[in-house]
């Protein structure tokens, strides 16, 4: 499966919808491949009501323009980063949560 397969699929945990997946993290810590480190997924942000992009503005320093940013925090209201590890399965019908996942802050 391709990362870009991820975007917008729907996230259930203990059999309830829990939003989409709206974009993955990945981290560069892995060994070098080249001249950057090896990426390796690190979780996805989920939306609980909209599929769609941050368009940037999930970064704390991002404001600008303000009609956009007021736009889209309110369109991605409640999003949250939830860790690789707390997948339990991906399949073309969606992602499957673990009982108990814990839920981080999105924002960068």
């Amino acid at each position: 499966m391709l990362l870009t397969d991820l975007i917008g699929l729907p996230v259930t945990a203990d059999g309830r919808r829990v939003g989409y997946v709206n974009d993955v993290r990945l981290v560069l810590d892995g060994p070098p491949d080249g001249h950057l480190a090896k990426p390796r997924l690190h979780g996805l942000v989920v939306s609980p009501g909209r599929r769609g992009s941050f368009l940037g503005y999930e970064r704390v320093d991002v404001d600008r323009p303000r009609l956009i940013n007021s736009f889209l925090a309110r369109r991605h209201a409640g999003s949250v980063l939830v860790l690789w590890p707390d997948v339990s399965a991906v399949d073309p019908d969606g992602v499957r949560l673990l009982t108990g996942y814990q839920a981080y802050d999105p924002r960068l």
